[in-house]
């Protein structure tokens, strides 16, 4: 069952940005199970030109990647989609804690590991804000 975004009939649109291929899937399936449709890539730079091209209704990235780590990925998200909503997934929580200013205002962290309800929930409380 997709979820319906908005009055145009849309279905919310997911940029997943995850390193680890086994939970990169797992997020991916779940959130389509949930009615969301996702694109997901393996690193913050594979992130970028789908941001350019595309819309999306909301960043979930993971913090820890190689390359670009997640908060420059928001970063520069929010500067291509300027009211995008930013959720992301860590499960080392020293770096989250250590970078929490650098985050963007609206963003939401989850720590690893998690229950795919929590998961679910706070992505419909952020598409609804």
């Amino acid at each position: 069952m997709l979820k319906v975004c908005g009055e145009d009939g849309t279905v919310p649109r997911i940029l997943l940005a995850e390193d680890d291929e086994t939970m990169r899937s797992f997020l991916s399936r779940s959130l389509e199970k949930a009615g969301y449709e996702v694109v997901s890539v393996s690193h913050g730079l594979e992130a970028i030109p789908h941001l350019r091209e595309n819309h999306f209704d909301l960043l979930l990235t993971d913090i820890v990647m190689p390359g670009m780590d997640g908060i420059e990925l928001a970063r520069q998200a929010t500067a291509i989609i300027d009211d995008l909503p930013v959720m992301f997934i860590t499960g080392f929580a020293a770096v989250a804690m250590d970078r929490t200013k650098e985050r963007p205002k609206s963003s939401k962290l989850l720590q690893k590991p998690f229950h795919l309800r929590d998961l679910v929930d706070e992505v419909e409380r952020l598409l609804a804000a």
